[in-house]
């Protein structure tokens, strides 16, 4: 294993960086785009071998220049889709360069990124080597404790095929194929049993918290040591109703576009109106900041040919099951969860991610349940960052986990 490093919060954590969690536009490929294209057929093998993978950068600050302390690799790795239909997916694996000096041997962290969008050049991998990924300061801090990260791209994005956002078998198996990934690059000098964890929020929240339900059937082998998940979008229901109309309209107009790429019956178009079809459309190839910007404020009833909200189709078949089955909070999960969530959320309802901490109570979890009152989605991730860094510290210290179930 090569050897790494733990140190304190990094000083590139700012508010000033991370204010751009929901307002940035993703910059073009920095890659050639052959590195994307899956081989057709893909090669035999099994969820989590690598495909392909070729050396790349993470800048920690892209107008000094400054790159990551670590060995960065581009990877593609074998992943299952919703339907347990194998798939490649991307991402990048990041070894600190300096030695690991905590017990045992280096953890490696599968870190899912919050939305980035849908269209290709909004890809984490991208993002990343160009110095623009705005959850750099989080993946920063992370590498400076000397732990080995590993962030997915997810299905889709970047490779062929429509981004399945917030879908949460998709998403939960690419965050732990991408561990299984990173354990077997011999690249990474990663050790490939040692202690892992998942965190994410937001959208990552989701993906890192279903992959902690999974992880007990899916990739039992993996010593998970714990799960931080913030801000989940548990409930997608919920979640749609509170966006509609809202400032952050194009997340759900990603959603729209992710379920009907997984469940083509659903047939979502037939819904819309011309204008309607015009914005589903468009918003296939945007990123999270040209999302925000185009579709503010959009009313979804001004979309659909009947003039209901889509919302209103949420207790109809067939979008009700469909809906249903993203439903976190439902399995218990595989280790020790963190789930930190602001009572002031204006995105991501702070009830219904209470509702799933509490349901995993209910199934015997191991739950700290933290609530925050930082005004705004952005707000809460900055405020989570600390927790969150200490909550892994103490996993991979082999502190005993802490609960509060019960007290919230």
């Amino acid at each position: 294993m090569r050897p790494g490093s733990r140190r304190g919060v990094p000083a590139a954590v700012s508010a000033a960086t991370v204010a751009a969690l929901l307002t940035f536009g993703a910059p073009q490929a920095s890659a050639a785009p052959s590195f994307y294209d899956p081989p057709s057929p893909l090669p035999a093998g099994a969820p989590g071998d690598i495909i392909r993978h070729e050396p790349s950068t993470f800048y920690v600050d892209p107008v000094k220049l400054i790159k990551a302390d670590a060995d960065v690799q581009r990877i593609m790795y074998r992943s299952t889709d919703t339907h347990g239909r194998p798939n490649a997916v991307t991402g990048t694996v990041l070894t600190p360069k300096k030695a690991w000096t905590g017990p045992g041997e280096r953890p490696v962290v599968g870190y899912a990124a919050g939305t980035q969008g849908v269209g290709d050049q909004c890809a984490p991998s991208k993002a990343l080597s160009a110095g623009m990924e705005y959850e750099g300061p989080f993946i920063a801090g992370l590498l400076l404790r000397g732990y080995g990260v590993v962030v997915t791209d997810y299905e889709g994005l970047g490779t062929p095929g429509v981004h399945t956002y917030v879908n949460r078998v998709a998403e939960g198996n690419a965050v732990l194929d991408s561990i299984r990934a990173a354990q077997r690059l011999p690249e990474a000098n990663l050790p490939d049993s040692g202690p892992v964890a998942t965190a994410g929020y937001s959208q990552g929240g989701g993906a890192s918290a279903s992959a902690a339900e999974l992880q007990p059937s899916y990739a039992p082998e993996l010593a998970l040591k714990g799960s931080y998940a913030g801000a989940v979008p548990a409930d997608l229901a919920e979640v749609g109703k509170n966006i509609d109309g809202h400032y952050a309209f194009g997340f759900l107009g990603f959603t729209l576009v992710s379920m009907d790429a997984a469940y083509p019956e659903l047939n979502i178009p037939a819904l819309l109106n011309a204008k309607g079809v015009e914005a589903f459309e468009k918003v296939k190839q945007e990123c999270t900041g040209d999302a925000i910007f185009a579709h503010a404020f959009t009313q979804s009833k001004d979309l659909t040919k009947d003039g209901r909200p889509l919302t209103a189709y949420l207790g109809e078949e067939p979008y009700k099951t469909r809906v249903g089955e993203q439903l976190i909070g439902a399995r218990k999960p595989g280790a020790p969860t963190l789930v930190v969530h602001s009572a002031l959320d204006d995105i991501v309802p702070y009830a219904q991610g209470r509702t799933m901490a509490r349901s995993w109570c209910a199934k015997g979890a191991k739950v700290q349940f933290s609530t925050s009152l930082v005004p705004t989605h952005v707000g809460g991730a900055i405020r989570a960052f600390p927790e969150a860094f200490a909550w892994l510290e103490g996993r991979f210290a082999r502190l005993p986990a802490v609960g509060n179930c019960g007290l919230f």
